[in-house]
């Protein structure tokens, strides 16, 4: 048996643009990415705190140190600049894998910058 188990997590993240003519992704700082251990074209969950939708999409790698949030295409119209998101990622393990599973959380900023935790 498998378990689909959150693996990574970047915690209350701004939304910094959209882009509603886009073919669809989440554009992400590549900075969050090597922290978080996303990796680009990975699926990912994107969860609103703002209004309350989740959406599914793959990340697509934004300018290093530049704090970009992104969301692109349809996802576009689940967001606006300044809503805070959580970025979710995930993995299919196995039973051991799952019970030692530990969720790699990235903490930022309101600029999307990194935080010491």
């Amino acid at each position: 048996m498998f378990y689909h188990m959150c693996r990574a997590k970047i915690q209350r993240a701004t939304i910094t643009e959209t882009q509603l003519e886009y073919e669809g992704s989440v554009t992400i700082d590549q900075d969050l990415l090597d922290a978080s251990s996303m990796l680009p074209g990975e699926r990912v969950q994107v969860v609103n705190l703002n209004n309350g939708s989740r959406l599914e999409s793959y990340v697509i790698p934004g300018a290093r140190g530049s704090g970009v949030i992104c969301l692109n295409g349809p996802a576009a119209r689940l967001g606006q600049v300044g809503d805070r998101v959580h970025i979710i990622a995930y993995s299919w393990v196995n039973e051991e894998q799952a019970r030692n599973c530990k969720i790699k959380t990235v903490y930022v900023d309101e600029n999307n910058r990194l935080l010491e935790k």
